[in-house]
């Protein structure tokens, strides 16, 4: 979809609904929590914004068209956004932001909800969903990152091959050790970097750009995750929620990824979404949505 055929697509809905804000405390940290209007006779749906730096605009309005059949609840993890930071943000891990997500619920007071994750999001979305069985009525991953760290020697491949000139270099001078250090500037920088790659179109990577957010908490989350690497397997095959895997096919981050997650989940079914890359909500949302609904 070009970023014309976005901008019809998007003039065609309704006007997305204003977000209430409330600031939700669990486990030590003060959540800023956005909601849109419940809608009764459904559940409603979380959405876990990935790139571990940034706060839930990131996927909003973005996902604004799932607002209209119930409600939508986006937050920032800790240390992100207008969330409070952690007591000792360099010791964060994304096995506490997983933690988090059962403990909003409680504290929300939601008996059940969806859960949505895109990227990072759903690596967290995976986790959370396995320890809060009872609190998880369905499960849609979006482009999510795999059960274990083998993808990311591939997505760099696929990032560089899709970059040029000078956006290929800045990626390029950044090495698997510099990802290592927990520096807000440099993973701030990185990502903004990499982001143009994430697009199969390149008029829609043109029109989005990330914000310069620079996450102490998030930063240490991703160096300990690139240093260590990781592996999820054992957990995730605990989660027994049926769950939809949505992939772009031209993402660089591999669909081979989405194969992945619905070989470990008996209760996943795979979708390869045509025509789009890491972002299918923008590039290709009639389907996203489409599919999305029919699932829920």
């Amino acid at each position: 979809m070009s970023y014309s055929d976005f901008l019809a697509f998007r003039r065609s809905l309704p006007r997305p609904p204003r977000l209430e804000r409330q600031t939700v405390r669990a486990r030590g940290v003060s959540f800023a929590v956005f909601s849109s209007p419940p809608i009764t006779g459904t559940a409603p749906i979380v959405c876990i914004n990935g790139g571990m730096l940034f706060d839930h605009s990131m996927l909003w309005p973005a996902l604004s068209p799932l607002a209209a059949t119930r409600q939508v609840i986006l937050y920032d993890q800790r240390g992100r956004g207008a969330s409070s930071t952690p007591d000792d943000p360099t010791s964060a891990s994304i096995e506490d932001d997983a933690a988090d997500l059962g403990a909003l619920r409680r504290a929300l007071g939601i008996r059940q909800w969806n859960v949505l994750g895109h990227s990072w999001g759903g690596g967290i979305a995976m986790l959370a969903s396995a320890e809060d069985r009872a609190g998880v009525r369905r499960l849609v991953l979006t482009d999510a990152v795999g059960p274990t760290s083998s993808w990311f020697a591939p997505l760099r491949e696929g990032v560089l091959a899709r970059l040029t000139g000078a956006q290929h270099d800045a990626v390029a001078r950044v090495t698997d050790a510099d990802l290592a250090n927990p520096d807000p500037a440099l993973h701030s920088a990185y990502a903004r970097a990499v982001y143009p790659a994430w697009f199969a179109y390149p008029d829609m990577a043109e029109r989005f750009t990330p914000p310069d957010a620079r996450s102490e908490t998030g930063a240490a989350v991703l160096a300990r995750l690139r240093r260590e690497g990781y592996d999820w397997r054992e957990r995730v095959r605990a989660l027994s929620a049926p769950t939809l895997v949505l992939h772009g096919e031209e993402d660089p981050l591999p669909p081979a990824v989405a194969g992945d997650i619905a070989d470990l989940l008996p209760t996943a079914r795979r979708i390869l979404v045509p025509s789009a890359g890491h972002m299918p909500f923008w590039e290709a949302p009639e389907r996203f949505f489409a599919l999305i609904e029919a699932f829920l």
